[in-house]
């Protein structure tokens, strides 16, 4: 099989368990860290005559991360096109599931299997103290959070952290820093992707809040990183207290 993968988390999934079978990645695709494939664009703006240059099997893609006339485009060059759709964690083990065995995988990898495991151990990582409340951002400039049906929130909320806009109408809406202050969370979350959030780029933006700086790649990511994101992004938000 010759694949090529438009989405990072992906990319990661198939370098780790099939060595060989990337044919290209986005420019945003940077795990394994020495992955050496050509670079097709990012996942917004792939190239499509270069993808399709590269004659690939299948290209994989998933419905949030990549536009839909770019995966039409892809179709008509004559192009398999395997798109993914992930809003939890279980759906997140299906859909690898399906895209490593449509990849050429003989079997289930065994990473797979110890991720699953790690998040079916009753609150893994979870927040000794009980539940929390919290904001979510994902950018600035406007502000933007977490909002309903997101893969990002149902990690959090199995790791007992309850974020305040999961019945908002929209995805990931915009709102207003007044109101996301207003909103009095327990906890702000806040991740190095999509918007690069650190100590100095984030948390004074909310006074007398806890922020908790996390890993974007184990709150978003569905891969490899599922194993290990439970203790990490456990430890993250245990560490952030009033």
């Amino acid at each position: 099989m010759r694949v090529v993968s438009l989405v990072p988390s992906l990319t990661e999934a198939v370098a780790v368990t099939l060595p060989g079978a990337l044919a290209g990645a986005t420019d945003w695709c940077d795990r394994p860290a020495d992955l050496d494939v050509v670079r097709v664009g990012g996942t917004k703006n792939p190239d499509v005559d270069r993808i399709t240059a590269l004659a690939p099997d299948l290209v994989i893609a998933n419905e949030e991360e990549n536009r839909a006339p770019d995966l039409d485009a892809l179709r008509a060059a004559g192009l398999g096109v395997l798109v993914t759709e992930v809003r939890d964690v279980p759906g997140a083990f299906r859909e690898l599931a399906r895209v490593l065995a449509a990849c050429g995988a003989p079997s289930r990898p065994r990473w797979l299997d110890e991720a699953e495991a790690a998040w079916a151990a009753p609150g893994p990582g979870g927040v000794a103290a009980g539940r929390r409340t919290a904001v979510v951002p994902v950018w600035r400039r406007p502000w933007m959070v977490l909002g309903r049906d997101t893969f990002a929130g149902d990690v959090l909320a199995r790791l007992g952290v309850d974020h305040l806009y999961a019945h908002h109408t929209e995805r990931y809406p915009r709102v207003p820093l007044d109101a996301l202050r207003a909103a009095a969370p327990d906890v702000v979350v806040l991740p190095d992707e999509p918007y690069r959030f650190t100590a100095d780029d984030g948390p004074e933006s909310f006074p007398g809040l806890p922020c908790a700086l996390v890993s974007g790649r184990h709150l978003t990511w569905y891969g490899p990183s599922l194993a290990e994101a439970p203790r990490v992004l456990g430890a993250a938000l245990r560490a952030a207290r009033r």
